[in-house]
Formats: structure tokens, sequence, C-alpha cells
């Protein structure tokens, strides 16, 4: 059977986390608490700051879209992994572009969204006289529209280039999702282009979004330095302290993973590292932003109460 372009290969093997039954029973439980912890978690991000007037301000609307591309990442991957720990750990063609592709689209669109919210933060700390004028209701939507459209020009263009190779075997994936690197090892076509575009695309989008948000950072910290009180210098810090742990934590396992000078080695640390950006950071990201914050916190327990009823 032929799919796309002279392709043989119907069916990918993804990696098993282990083949140990009562290992295999412990992750199934961990990743399935995980995953509902992440989608009710996002949900309730969402909710929450939806029916919050109060919150209706660039940071958090920024922050719902943050919710709403873990959501699209945790859901791309996990629902899979789950099955692999349970029954059989194969996945269709179709299946492993489709995940391909929602996976990539929403890596990116990440990526360039926490460069948006380190640009809020710095004008609302930096030029505060002007953060309402420069961060209209307007250019946030610009913006937003603008991550989410990058996010989904890279899937398309990277997606597309896979759906260009041939795949004639072998079939097993050494990774426990359709990664793009690992699958482009499996190709009988010339990936040279594939290779090209890959590292590319990730210079763009992991290495100059993070010097972005550095610079931006940097600037956030030298204005709170240079307040006088220290009250002042805890407010200022508090406003941006989750947004910097977030993407501390995004970056430091992206970065690990997609900067590197060889592509598509899956070795357990490489294992473990990828499960942190695609189901721990997912998962972590409201807990951090709630713990966090007083006011998202109060119009949490308004929202809970409001729907208990």
């Amino acid at each position: 059977m032929a799919i796309g372009n002279e392709t043989e290969v119907t069916v990918f093997i993804l990696q098993s986390f282990t083949n140990d039954p009562g290992l295999q029973a412990a992750l199934f439980c961990l990743f399935f608490s995980l995953f509902v912890v992440a989608l009710v978690g996002n949900g309730l991000i969402i909710a929450a700051i939806h029916c919050s007037p109060n919150l209706h301000t660039p940071m958090y609307f920024f922050l719902v879209n943050l919710a709403m591309l873990d959501m699209i990442c945790t859901s791309s991957i996990l629902p899979k992994v789950l099955q692999s720990l349970v029954a059989e750990n194969t996945i269709s063609y179709g299946g492993c572009i489709s995940q391909m592709f929602f996976f990539t689209w929403s890596l990116s669109a990440e990526l360039l969204l926490f460069t948006a919210m380190a640009y809020d933060r710095y004008l609302a700390i930096c030029r505060p006289l002007h953060y309402s004028t420069l961060m209209s209701g307007r250019f946030c939507l610009a913006l937003a529209a603008f991550v989410w459209s990058m996010g989904v020009l890279n899937a398309f263009l990277l997606t597309g280039l896979v759906l260009r190779l041939s795949f004639c075997g072998p079939n097993t994936i050494a990774h426990f999702f359709c990664e793009i690197p690992p699958v482009l090892l499996l190709s009988c076509s010339p990936t040279f282009i594939n290779n090209i575009m890959t590292i590319a695309a990730d210079m763009f989008l992991s290495g100059m979004n993070f010097l972005l948000t550095m610079v931006s950072y940097g600037c956030i910290i030298a204005s709170i330095l240079r307040i006088r009180s220290a009250e002042g210098k805890r407010r200022a810090f508090s406003t941006c302290s989750s947004h910097l742990i977030v993407v501390t934590m995004y970056y430091s396992t992206v970065l690990y993973t997609y900067i590197r000078p060889a592509l598509g080695s899956a070795g357990l640390m490489d294992k473990v590292v990828a499960v942190l950006y695609t189901i721990v950071t997912p998962t972590l990201n409201p807990l951090i932003y709630t713990l966090r914050n007083k006011e998202f916190k109060a119009s949490l327990k308004k929202f809970l109460l409001l729907f208990s009823k």
C-alpha cells in the first residue's frame, strides 16, 4: 500500500519505555495523572480568565494562549503514549504525520509566545506609562495571530517535507512519539533538505526567541535593580517571576534536544528530557502561574464557587 509519495511503510513501531509489566503499569498511572492535571489545570485557567473581567489584561490573554498550546501538546502526545503502555506500541503513517504536525505546531507557537510574553512584561515594568497604549487589545490580537500562524506555517513546512519522503523499512522509531529527527532516520529518500530546514527552524525558533527573551529579561532585571524600595522590587519581580520560571524550564529542555549536532539520538536522557517538555512542563505551567499569583487565585476561587452552585 502506498501512502504519499512511494511510501511502503504504513505502520511505525514506537520505542517503549520499558518491557517490565509492573513498571509499565506505574508509568501508565503517572502519565495518566499528569494528562488529567494538564487538561484540567489548563482548562481551569482558560475558564477562570474568561469569566473574570478583572483578568482581561494582556498578561492573562497570553496566559490563555499558553494554556491552549499546552493542551494541544499533551493531547497530541500522551494518548498514544498511554496506549503503548497497555496495548500495542504501533502508530499508523497518517497518525504519525498528524502527531508530528500538532506537536511541531504547539512547540513552535509556544516558543514564539514566550517571546511575546517577555515583551509584555518588559513594557509593563520598563515602560509602565506607555504600557496601555503599546499593549492595546488590537496589538495583542495581532501578536497572538502571528504566534499561531507562524506555528502552523512551520508545522506545515516541516511536515510537508516529510510527506515527500519514502519509507520502505525499517519502521521502528527510536522514540516514544513521532518527532521529526528520529523519523527522518527511517527514510529511504535523501533527507538533506529536511535536515537543513529542521536546523534552520530550530535556530530561528529556539535560538532567536531565546535570545530575545533573555534580552527582555535583562532589561527587566536592570530596571528592577534601579527601584529603590525593597517592596517595589518585590512587586515588580513578582509580576514576571512565574513566566521566568516557565521559560527557564522549557528552554533548558528544548535547547538540549534541538540544538545538537547529531539529529535523532534518543537515548535514555533524551527520553527523560522529551518527557519533561512534552508532559511535565505543560502540567506544571498552570500550577506555577496559579500558586504564585494572588489575583488569579482569588478569581479562580470565585469561579469555582460559582461553578459549584
